[in-house]
């Protein structure tokens, strides 16, 4: 596939995965692509904070995350330390892609963690793909392969395909927190559905709700400030209001943010 084509189609899933109202199904969507745009068989997605011993760790497609089911705490263990891209990643700012082979050298092929590969996904190479961001742990996705390593193709694809992750990501844990600071779960889905909004739009009017600018919204949210502003015409319009404090009242009183106070206070992550 083609750069350019793969980058367009790596960007329509993202602006599709940008309207899916469950955080759940953000990162899945995208490791598909991301595994076909890339030349891969399988993604492991770690999301969340992770360690040798625990975290979230999201596996497609569903025959990979099959085989990882059957693996006892040793082999999770290896899977979840991400050799040799922690140690990679640990030694300085830097979070471009880069395969296992060109981090680890020789060394790679003889590890426990390719032999744990072959045997249990039939792969041979492995891409890290970091969220730009991560600090400690690193958090993204791991491609997987069988056969030769991943091209310099790949590796641009993997580097231009990070903004996009970083913005879905972004918008996941925002998600996340509403849910959690707006009671049972799918009220808040529903009653944003009511009111016509997007989940993207529902993540600027959250960020409105902390009083941010519309420039501090477009660092946030990986967006320019001009489209930061044509969301918060569309808030206006569906919400009938005229200006950010009438736009945030409205939205309290709708329960499609939390109140002021401290039932409502501290649930967004920053």
């Amino acid at each position: 596939m083609r750069l350019d084509r793969a980058y367009e189609r790596m960007t329509a899933v993202a602006v599709a995965a940008l309207h899916e109202r469950r955080p759940e199904r953000l990162w899945p969507m995208l490791a598909r692509a991301l595994a076909d745009v890339c030349g891969g068989e399988a993604v492991v997605h770690k999301p969340d904070d992770w360690s040798e011993s625990e975290g979230t760790i999201g596996t497609v497609p569903d025959a990979a995350a099959a085989e990882l089911a059957r693996l006892d705490d040793t082999g999770l263990g290896l899977l979840r330390a991400g050799y040799p891209f922690a140690l990679h990643y640990a030694a300085g700012a830097d979070r471009t892609p880069v395969s296992a082979q060109r981090a680890a050298g020789r060394t790679w092929p003889d590890s426990p963690t390719a032999r744990l590969l072959g045997e249990t996904l039939d792969v041979d190479h492995v891409l890290g793909v970091p969220l730009p961001e991560s600090t400690a742990p690193i958090t993204g996705c791991l491609v997987y392969r069988a056969g030769t390593d991943f091209t310099d193709d790949h590796l641009t694809m993997a580097e231009r395909a990070q903004p996009l992750l970083t913005a879905v990501e972004r918008q996941r844990q925002l998600l996340l927190d509403w849910r959690r600071g707006l009671g049972p779960a799918g009220a808040p889905d529903q009653r944003a559905a009511d009111c016509g909004l997007t989940p993207r739009e529902t993540a600027v009017l959250l960020l409105l709700t902390d009083a941010l600018t519309a420039d501090a919204i477009g660092r946030r949210l990986g967006i320019s400030v001009r489209t930061v502003h044509k969301h918060v015409e569309n808030l206006y319009r569906k919400l009938g209001t005229r200006d950010r404090v009438g736009t945030v009242l409205r939205a309290q009183r709708l329960g499609l943010v939390p109140s002021p106070g401290p039932a409502g206070a501290g649930t967004r992550s920053s």
